[in-house]
């Protein structure tokens, strides 16, 4: 396997150099709740006594608010509900649905009376329905008459599931073993805490990984990790009761709900929920809203960028984007665009919380994910084959150790073998390749797998992606590894891109543009033109299936262009 490797010393051992005495970390904080209290049934309550008026949970810029007193009384009434149906405390109950009001009440009242929401991505069917839903063997799903019609083409795989409550309007299918209810039925009782004692230990959620290199793995989280995580974002972008923290990312996903709805009910602050991410409508939105706050992912701000300019653009009260990525390109032109944004970043996994943050006001040099949230975290850059820690500003395999209990997460769900692997010699070891500055900032380099080497070179497909994607024809951009013609030659470095619209891609001026701004070992060698990047469902690249799909017919080979060009010249 290859690898990012420092010098070694005469002796041949590897030469490690120490970490500095006084290096830039992430300022300590006090969390919001006591750690006898980090669970959502604890703060949902603490919210509804001191906040009860308060407005808390708002669908779309057009619905009405629900205040916390309200919500805690949904929540409670959803939760005895689920009691009615033999929920206990434990169980797994899965959400198959798309972003609605209905998801967060249903997410709630499992919460109060113990049971574990298992989230599932409404873009999935088939093999990776089955995977996800076998893998929780829940007895209950919460979903539309729609997405159950997917249930229903592998009823006969799905064995575990024998009861499904539905949202929204529509026929239910017509399954041969599965009985179904309505979710608006579901809610009964006085609105009373269903007084189910839920403590911080007690695992509150399965959220899947993305899946871009195989099968996706269900991440256990308790409640502490939960809690723990959203706080951590509360702290990054200084939420406060005042502010209105809006979202349109899937509610499957930890962005939707521990880096916006959770903080936002650990800080008082109003949430508003959109079905799903517009570019064209974004700052609609936020101006309706009177949102002050929202987060971005990978290629939204490129999307954003690219709607025409309006006198609307600097009408809006939003002050603060929690991006992550960070592009500082995109963030340059969104300022001077938008008016002035802070833009933060932190950097972690729905394993292990974010380890990595933006100090408030601290000059971020370009690409830097963070400094160490050190309060709660140690870490190693490591070779990942040895596990041995490489030099200061070599890059290594991030792995990880909580210094607090229960704010990392307790494993895969039903694979074991996994959580073995995953945490071999006492660390994490998350798969990331990143380096460390002499100030203490943490650079992304790139997944391990996703790595590349030409002719002796180790290449960052992240950092390819940046420059690539800076040309003005392109939208996206993934970069991957090619394998090369000549033996040893390793891999060639092949974009695959997405123009921005009526955009014409000239593929010398790329490859000019390219040579201009990074080594010309990193300039890409194939260029291949597509309509979309294969996502998963949480917009994540799936490189895996670009890797697989060879070259297309609309790749370009700088390398036998320029044959061409000569042999005709």
């Amino acid at each position: 396997m290859m690898w990012f490797a420092g010098d070694n010393d005469k002796s041949g051992q590897r030469a490690v150099e120490r970490t500095p005495a006084a290096v830039l970390t992430y300022p300590h904080f006090e969390p919001h709740f006591p750690r006898d209290q980090w669970s959502l049934p604890a703060v949902l309550e603490h919210q509804a006594v001191h906040r009860a008026d308060r407005p808390c949970l708002s669908w779309t810029d057009v619905g009405r608010a629900h205040s916390f007193g309200e919500v805690n009384k949904i929540a409670n009434r959803v939760g005895r509900g689920f009691q009615s149906l033999g929920v206990a405390k434990g169980d797994f109950v899965i959400l198959f649905l798309p972003n609605c009001l209905e998801y967060v009440f249903a997410w709630y009242g499992l919460a109060k009376i113990g049971a574990v929401e298992v989230t599932i991505g409404n873009d999935y069917k088939g093999e990776f329905l089955r995977h996800q839903a076998g893998l929780s063997k829940g007895r209950l799903a919460v979903t539309t008459p729609q997405l159950a019609a997917r249930m229903a083409e592998i009823e006969d795989q799905l064995e575990g599931i024998e009861h499904c409550i539905l949202v929204g309007d529509g026929t239910p299918p017509a399954f041969s073993r599965i009985t179904t209810s309505r979710f608006e039925d579901l809610p009964q009782g006085d609105g009373s805490n269903p007084g189910i004692e839920v403590g911080p230990r007690d695992t509150a959620a399965v959220l899947f990984t993305s899946g871009t290199t195989g099968l996706s793995k269900g991440v256990l989280m308790a409640h502490s990790q939960f809690y723990f995580f959203a706080e951590e974002d509360v702290q990054l972008v200084r939420l406060t009761e005042d502010d209105v923290y809006s979202t349109a990312f899937p509610l499957f996903h930890g962005n939707a709900q521990f880096l916006t709805v959770y903080p936002s009910l650990i800080a008082g602050a109003h949430c508003v929920l959109y079905p799903r991410f517009s570019a064209s409508d974004f700052f609609g939105r936020i101006r309706r809203s009177n949102s002050t706050v929202c987060n971005l992912l990978g290629a939204t701000m490129a999307f954003i960028l690219a709607q025409p300019p309006s006198s609307e653009d600097r009408d809006h009260r939003l002050t603060r984007i929690y991006a992550a990525p960070l592009a500082p390109d995109l963030a340059e032109k969104f300022v001077a665009r938008f008016g002035p944004i802070t833009f933060v970043d932190g950097f972690g996994q729905t394993e292990i919380s974010n380890v990595f943050q933006t100090p408030w006001g601290a000059p971020r040099p370009a690409g830097a994910s963070g400094v160490l949230v050190d309060q709660f975290f140690e870490i190693r850059l490591a070779d990942p084959e040895t596990d041995e820690e490489v030099p200061e500003g070599a890059i290594g395999e991030l792995l990880v150790r909580h210094k607090e209990p229960g704010i990392i997460c307790n494993g895969y769900l039903g694979m074991p073998e996994k959580t073995v692997e995953t945490w071999r010699n006492l660390w994490f070891h998350t798969g990331d390749a990143m380096r460390r500055d002499a100030e203490g900032w943490y650079y992304f380099v790139d997944r391990v797998k996703d790595a590349l080497r030409r002719r002796g070179e180790n290449i960052s497909s992240f950092e390819v992606e940046a420059v690539v994607r800076s040309h003005p024809a392109i939208a996206e951009c993934a970069v991957i590894g090619s394998p090369a013609d000549e033996a040893g030659g390793e891999d060639e470095v092949k974009a695959f891109v997405v123009l921005n619209d009526c955009a014409v891609l000239d593929h010398h001026d790329l490859a000019a543009w390219c040579d201009a701004r990074m080594p010309s070992y990193m300039v890409p060698r194939y260029v291949e033109v597509i309509d979309a990047l294969p996502q998963t469902p949480s917009q994540k690249v799936q490189k895996k299936a670009l890797r697989e799909s060879g070259h297309g017919p609309g790749n370009w080979d700088r390398m036998r262009a320029r044959q061409t060009a000569g042999a005709t010249g």
